[in-house]
């Protein structure tokens, strides 16, 4: 369960701004996101594993919180994550 380095260093190159970028709120957005997506699919099978879905709701809410501030930042970047990462809108 979780994501791999290699998965990790993928999704760090997609969406990195800069060279060496490893924390931007793009990228930090992007490796929530694909950690839900895991997450997801492993209540899918285990429906009674409560203590991951309290983790679950933190990332939700760390991700959203991160959307949040990006936004205030910079309407055009949020959007273009929001499109690529296939969330809402």
């Amino acid at each position: 369960m979780g994501l791999t380095q290699s998965e990790k260093e993928k999704i760090v190159a997609q969406f990195k701004t800069k060279d060496l970028d490893t924390g931007s709120s793009q990228v930090q957005v992007a490796l929530i996101t694909a950690r839900i997506q895991v997450l997801t699919e492993h209540f899918k099978l285990n429906k009674q594993d409560h203590h991951s879905r309290l983790g679950l709701i933190k990332l939700v809410s760390q991700r959203r919180k991160l959307l949040d501030y990006l936004k205030r930042k910079s309407q055009k970047d949020y959007e273009t994550l929001i499109k690529e990462l296939g969330l809402r809108k």
